[in-house]
């Protein structure tokens, strides 16, 4: 398998105000984006073509990559809208602009004509994961199935229901009536190119009742990853916890400043971030490009406005 779709295209309301500046996709998780660290783990598995839709923000992706060669064909997508080709990383990026925000299911069908005939690895924009996604390429490829979902075992929305062999979903939030769940959906999944033909042209739809339809069926797959870490988020509580459990580089960025006089304790510092002397910085997220006053004080903040700060802070979002 060699292309995945990255999805990017959804308006990140839990994750707010932090959205107001940046599509979820691109939120910096220890100073790269998540779109980034999703694609690093797709190459990992010899995925080396991507395509991503967008919607919110979409103006912020023409900083992610840099622009392909011209001479590359243009994509279309099914609402006319031609992809923009970058360059990410030495790996081919088509960005699908969605005016309307199509759903998972209708951002999917969109891109049939990138997809063409061959297998495609989906990964949600907002997950942070190191699954062996090597080994949900293998099993779908081994099943013959349209769908092959990586699933987990352990979290907070059990909606999957397997059958005994823990390979065939028979069941999603009790929509068929058949089961309850006991396993948690990654946000990963492989799909076969006919799978589209599940989905309506031209309709806001989700990827959920075309998921049914084939658990009815007993052809929707499964695999269970418990291997490695996978993190959902989607919100503030989990985007700072996740900076506190995971190490995934230096907490300060080799371009932030740290100016004598200040302290910073259990922070993540983005790059061109300046700290003046005097401020006090603990257990926070500062943005690239930040400007923190020296009279400020910051305990469990994120700063992404660009703006200098100053001032007493706790909890917020700046």
């Amino acid at each position: 398998m060699n292309q995945a779709f990255i999805l990017g295209a959804g308006l990140g309301t839990r994750l707010r105000p932090l959205t107001g500046h940046l599509p979820k996709p691109l939120v910096p998780l220890y100073h790269r984006a998540l779109a980034a660290w999703a694609m690093t783990s797709c190459v990992r598995a010899g995925i080396r073509r991507f395509a991503i839709n967008t919607h919110h923000l979409a103006d912020a992706w023409s900083a992610f990559g840099s622009p392909l060669a011209t001479e590359q064909p243009t994509v279309t997508g099914a609402n006319g809208q031609p992809a923009v080709l970058r360059n990410w990383e030495g790996n081919e990026v088509a960005l699908f602009h969605e005016p309307i925000l199509l759903e998972t299911g209708g951002g999917l069908k969109n891109i049939a004509a990138w997809i063409g005939g061959e297998p495609l690895l989906v990964h949600n924009g907002d997950i942070f994961s190191t699954l062996p996604l090597a080994k949900l390429i293998a099993a779908h490829k081994a099943s013959g199935l349209p769908v092959t979902l990586a699933l987990r075992s352990e979290g907070h929305a059990k909606h999957i229901a397997l059958d005994a062999a823990r390979s065939r979903v028979t069941d999603i939030r009790r929509g068929l009536d058949r089961a309850d769940g006991s396993h948690v959906f990654s946000g990963i999944y492989c799909v076969n190119p006919d799978f589209l033909e599940l989905l309506p042209a031209g309709e806001i739809v989700s990827v959920i009742p075309a998921f049914l339809t084939l658990a009815q069926q007993n052809q929707l797959g499964a695999v269970v990853l418990d291997e490695g870490a996978w993190l959902d988020l989607g919100d503030r509580q989990s985007y700072l916890l996740a900076h506190r459990q995971l190490s995934l580089g230096p907490p300060i960025h080799p371009h932030a400043r740290i100016e004598a006089g200040a302290i910073v304790e259990h922070s993540i510092i983005g790059p061109g971030a300046v700290v003046a002397s005097g401020a006090i910085v603990r257990d926070s997220i500062l943005w690239a490009g930040s400007r923190i006053s020296g009279d400020a004080v910051l305990d469990a903040c994120i700063v992404c406005s660009g703006q200098t700060v100053s001032g007493f802070y706790q909890n917020a979002d700046l």
